[in-house]
């Protein structure tokens, strides 16, 4: 399902829990909101008491994650940095394509993406990043669209190919148009 795994110094390699990426994108959040980031901050952002939050920082120092002694500020390792921002990427490319495309509230689409941002592989999500560069890139007219967006993928996102695509739909509008007024004016 998941597709962050790290690889602790004696560990064999296990996937994050959806509970351990939601501290990791806390601390990584936090950490460019403020100078130090202590337990308690973690608590209020994610709505649990202290000592859970110590609990899951004992749990995310012993994988090499977080740099945590009791009672002071803690930090992300290198290795929790690049988890945790992959996380973070993973929830704003989904609330993004919630909001922007899918027209969901921004409040609804946060906590969707959240829950979401679990399960998608980095391969899923790359093709979030595709769909919504052709949506903005590529014009999209006709029944067959869908189709475009294949042949854009297997072409790396060629502009000029969408230019031509644009081409082709607008002449066959144009001879829709000329039909339909043809049939009004009972030709």
């Amino acid at each position: 399902m998941n597709d962050i795994q790290i690889k602790g110094d004696n560990a064999p390699e296990k996937p994050l829990t959806p509970a351990m990426e939601d501290y990791l994108e806390a601390i990584f959040n936090l950490g460019k909101e403020k100078r130090v980031v202590r337990v308690k901050n973690i608590a209020k952002r994610l709505g649990v008491k202290m000592p859970t939050v110590t609990s899951m920082l004992k749990s995310l120092s012993k994988r090499g994650l977080i740099d945590y002694e009791k009672y002071e500020y803690l930090e992300l390792t290198e290795k929790g940095a690049v988890a945790a921002g992959e996380v973070d990427r993973k929830h704003h490319v989904l609330r993004k394509f919630l909001t922007d495309i899918l027209k969901i509230d921004h409040e609804k689409a946060d906590k969707e993406a959240c829950r979401m941002e679990h399960a998608v592989t980095g391969h899923t999500l790359d093709r979030f990043v595709d769909f919504m560069d052709f949506l903005q890139f590529c014009p999209r007219a006709g029944s067959r669209w869908l189709e475009y967006f294949d042949e854009y993928l297997r072409q790396g996102g060629d502009r000029k190919k969408c230019l031509a695509r644009m081409e082709e739909f607008t002449d066959q509008l144009k001879d829709v148009i000329e039909i339909d007024k043809d049939k009004a004016r009972g030709i």
